[in-house]
């Protein structure tokens, strides 16, 4: 398998693919180990995974240029990267004993009612490109804590990260058996979906998601699916600071090159301060620092979303085609005059496209911000935070936000609504999210 570097389209390096005999060895390997480690202790288990966010710390340099040359973002924004997962870890470490510690709920005469979490078993997650360290502690951490094995297959466009993440793992002093990479691209992932798993995570697109929930929903295992989102954000005309705004709204479209699942995508302005926000946002669009774009095959589908909103009457403020320069590049891109009869108000666009509606009132901007097949999360700008909680709490998406955006937090659920996914991670959810419940009724004989 070819790993290429997006910002030359040249090959960094080849690396051998998992066959479908060798995943299911190690599958077997797994199966084996995760009794023994499920029966270590759980201060010996999270000892682990401290050490395994130290040596986050100590190759971050080295695991930064490594991400920074496979995926195409900035070297700063894979160092933030990093960062972001060790405060993840921080939390799970701190957090995950006191959930999955045995609780007696409730004491019944003389029958004592308790409550415990079992380790699911071997688990797979299958996981993203665009935030390969971020996404991926958000579900092997709490796996390995609650004493799960995890086959661990990242995405054909971050092998390098994942193996990265892989040896350190071992460094750390999680065995072999335990934590396994699985490399390779589709055929690797289909191969784990016909083995006898005990939950699948996946994070990615709509269309594979739901593709791997109907593939293994005769077994009756966990699915865990973080998935796409076509993120609105409405601008109202209670305003402090416009500019400011527009500069928090510029980021929210394009860090990362907008190649993130809660990336702005739509944008909302109410008419009253329409002119002001866009002269403010057209400037920061213009000075935005941009990467490369992960996938080279996307550009054409940046290409096809523009030529479609264009070809209904869209006006093009800035960008609109890819960058004639070595590499993989699509240039930041305004649309206005937009409705949602275009694919860039309601597909996922995944890239430095934006389009920006002018809307009359509150009741507008709900309307349209709910009319998607999306739900993973919605912002509102507005200095009157009971108006804005208003409009926000309407819109049927998992994280809602006020006077910011794209952001995420440990101690919050992520879990997405209609085809932004099911379940949770992070938060005491996505802790539990690797274990199966079990009661105690518990008697004196």
């Amino acid at each position: 398998m070819k790993i290429l570097n997006p910002s030359t389209n040249k090959i960094i390096k080849e690396v051998v693919e998992d066959s479908h005999k060798s995943i299911t060895e190690k599958f077997l390997l797994a199966r084996a180990a995760q009794k023994e480690w499920v029966q270590i202790s759980i201060n010996d288990r999270i000892d682990c995974i401290k050490k395994f966010s130290e040596l986050l710390e100590k190759n971050k340099d080295q695991l930064a240029a490594d991400l920074s040359l496979e995926v195409g973002k900035p070297l700063s924004e894979a160092l933030n990267e990093i960062a972001g997962a060790q405060k993840r870890i921080t939390f799970f470490v701190e957090n995950a004993k006191k959930w999955l510690s045995e609780n007696q709920v409730n004491l019944d005469g003389n029958t004592t009612e308790v409550l415990s979490f079992d380790a699911l078993g071997v688990i797979a997650n299958i996981s993203a490109w665009n935030y390969p360290f971020l996404v991926g502690v958000n579900v092997f951490i709490p796996a390995l804590i609650a004493g799960n094995a995890v086959l661990y297959k990242p995405s054909e466009f971050a092998t390098l990260t994942g193996l990265n993440i892989t040896r350190l793992m071992r460094v750390a002093g999680i065995p072999q058996s335990i934590f396994i990479e699985v490399i390779g691209s589709a055929a690797a992932g289909e191969a784990l979906l016909e083995l006898d798993l005990d939950g699948y995570f996946f994070t990615g697109s709509y269309k594979t998601g739901k593709y791997i929930a109907e593939k293994v929903a005769h077994k009756l295992v966990p699915v865990g699916l973080e998935l796409g989102g076509k993120d609105p954000l409405y601008v109202t005309d209670e305003i402090k600071d416009i500019k400011q705004v527009a500069a928090a709204a510029a980021e929210g479209c394009l860090y990362n090159n907008g190649q993130s699942c809660c990336a702005v995508e739509r944008l909302y302005v109410h008419e009253n301060v329409y002119e002001d926000f866009m002269k403010h946002f057209l400037d920061e669009v213009k000075a935005f620092p941009t990467g490369a774009i992960t996938r080279s095959a996307h550009l054409d589908f940046l290409s096809s979303q523009v030529e479609d909103a264009l070809s209904k009457g869209a006006k093009l403020l800035i960008g609109g085609k890819k960058k004639q320069a070595e590499g993989s590049y699509f240039e930041p891109t305004i649309l206005v005059d937009v409705n949602h009869s275009m694919k860039v108000m309601i597909e996922e666009t995944f890239g430095p496209v934006i389009g920006v509606m002018k809307v009359k009132n509150d009741q507008e901007a709900l309307e349209l911000m709910n009319d998607c097949e999306y739900g993973l999360t919605a912002s509102v700008y507005s200095k009157n935070i009971e108006r804005a909680k208003a409009i926000v709490g309407q819109i049927d998406a998992g994280s809602s936000y006020i006077n910011c955006c794209d952001r995420v937090s440990a101690y919050l659920p992520w879990a997405g609504r209609k085809h932004s996914g099911m379940g949770a991670t992070l938060s005491y959810l996505g802790i539990l999210s690797f274990t199966k419940p079990r009661g105690w009724h518990i008697r004196e004989a």
